[in-house]
């Protein structure tokens, strides 16, 4: 491990003992013991599904996929970590790096998966866990787990740093994919190249890959990859990913091929500018609910100014034009899941739901530094969405067969994951240097 990143994640590990102290004192506990979680098998198979290691686990011990593991928390004792490692011929069991991080814990090799005995006292376990009532516990108390779970919301400069890193590692498999696609290859060719620039197993990744050529980049989770090269390749949208220490890049990018239009290319280089806009408007105190406003209104401005819409941006803005063109939030809080905690609740837990005219948006609450967030607008030609507009007052307002003209290139999704600082706004996907 670097030196730097080294010290940056002692003192991560320092202030989240003091974090977990004040908020065990505050609820009322002696301690918590989080449980790592475990692969489970198919119903009636002896193959296990995809695993993830639980998020709070994962926020003090950085090792991914890491199974039947228990860490003890108790203000004024050091960590307890308890390591399963069976003896194992079957399988590779796991095995603790030799990194300083190490030291911040007592370190329990055990063979056995069951949860340890616990002292006397008012515990808490968090995970997924059966075992609470046995060891006279409380599983996954609300209070509690909701301001553990606000600890994630703002980063620190070790979390940063992993964020960065995943975010280089993730670029380096969006420029093999993109190679790939523009020198003929089908989807599942441009997942490959991914997976090897990116140096990373499938398995591994935070999410499934994104790979959508031609209309597929229209269908927002798009999850096949086609053998096949189609004849003309209109356009590539890639939603890819990476794991660093457990901390997660969500990037996506979208390319013109060699048979797209000009007008796809004129609204890739007009959705390009538009997210960069988006960017550079965030700060601590902005909402993000405004900005989810912000996008729908350049988007308005996007389809005026190349001629799918025949009104004005706010007619295109008013009627709701713009929805069928983005059902999406413009973004959503990162971190230990691509997904992360906290996104639509204040400080306190309180629920902040989103908006009825975008119930999609996952991110509700206004920045704060320290967060890390996506920004990603898009642009898509989704019959099921634009149909209905064929119906209503917006029916004469479009140009019908530049939409659908469009509709062979799917659309355009553009997204870079952003550190919220004092001062602005950190862009970790377009500016790639390291710094722990």
């Amino acid at each position: 491990m670097m030196p730097p990143l080294a010290d940056a994640q002692r003192r991560h590990l320092a202030q989240l003992a003091r974090a977990y102290e004040t908020q065990l004192a505050r609820h009322g506990y002696d301690g918590v013991l989080l449980y790592s979680g475990c692969a489970h098998r198919h119903f009636a198979d002896d193959q296990h599904a995809s695993f993830a290691t639980y998020g709070h686990f994962l926020h003090w011990v950085p090792l991914a996929g890491l199974e039947h593991s228990w860490l003890l928390i108790r203000p004024g004792h050091k960590p307890c970590l308890y390591f399963h490692a069976p003896r194992d011929f079957w399988h590779q069991p796991p095995r603790l790096p030799e990194e300083p991080w190490v030291d911040a814990f007592e370190v329990v090799p055990r063979e056995a998966s069951e949860a340890p005995r616990l002292p006397a006292g008012r515990f808490a376990v968090l995970g997924e866990v059966s075992a609470a009532q046995r060891l006279g516990a409380e599983a996954n108390p609300e209070a509690l787990t909701r301001a553990l779970d606000e600890l994630r919301v703002r980063k620190s400069d070790y979390e940063v740093a992993c964020l960065r890193e995943a975010n280089r590692r993730a670029l380096a498999g969006h420029a093999a994919a993109r190679d790939a696609f523009l020198a003929g290859g089908a989807e599942l060719d441009c997942q490959l190249a991914y997976l090897k620039a990116a140096r990373i197993r499938e398995s591994e990744l935070p999410y499934q890959s994104i790979v959508g050529i031609n209309a597929h980049g229209g269908v927002l989770h798009y999850q096949h990859y086609d053998l096949e090269a189609p004849a003309r390749a209109h356009s590539l949208l890639v939603d890819g990913g990476h794991r660093f220490r457990g901390y997660c890049a969500d990037i996506t990018r979208s390319w013109a091929g060699p048979a797209a239009s000009d007008d796809y290319r004129a609204l890739l280089v007009g959705m390009d500018h538009l997210q960069r806009q988006l960017v550079e408007a965030l700060a601590p105190g902005v909402c993000y609910v405004t900005m989810q406003e912000k996008m729908h209104q350049g988007l308005a401005e996007l389809l005026v100014a190349h001629g799918l819409v025949k009104a004005s941006a706010e007619a295109a803005f008013e009627t709701g034009i713009t929805r069928a063109f983005c059902p999406h939030g413009l973004g959503h809080l990162l971190g230990l899941q691509v997904h992360d905690l906290g996104g639509r609740q204040d400080r306190q837990g309180h629920p902040l739901p989103p908006p009825p005219t975008h119930p999609a948006l996952r991110l509700t609450r206004e920045l704060e530094a320290g967060m890390a967030i996506t920004v990603e607008p898009g642009l898509y030609v989704i019959p099921m969405l634009l149909d209905p507009l064929r119906q209503g007052a917006a029916a004469d307002l479009l140009d019908w067969a530049r939409v659908e003209a469009l509709g062979a290139h799917g659309g355009i999704r553009i997204e870079d994951n952003v550190v919220i600082t004092a001062t602005g706004r950190d862009n970790l996907t377009r500016d790639l240097e390291f710094i722990p």
